[in-house]
């Protein structure tokens, strides 16, 4: 299960490594996050996270995330 927590971490944390490298995760291409769906997330919290956003960005739920960014 996800926590309110969890939130203000996809809109905050970056990607670790890859083509993504350095992007928040909220800001990752939706087809980017299909795929690690497909090949499987991360273990760990990385991968919780993957999914989290996943779940946000099919659902449309975007614009919920957007002010929980820090700049």
């Amino acid at each position: 299960m996800f926590d309110k927590e969890d939130l203000i971490k996809i809109a905050n944390q970056t990607m670790p490594f890859g083509k993504y490298q350095g992007r928040r995760l909220i800001d990752l291409p939706e087809p980017y996050l299909l795929w690690f769906a497909g090949k499987g997330f991360p273990e760990g919290e990385l991968g919780k996270l993957l999914a989290l956003t996943l779940e946000v960005q099919v659902n449309g739920l975007n614009d919920l995330i957007t002010p929980l960014k820090k700049y």
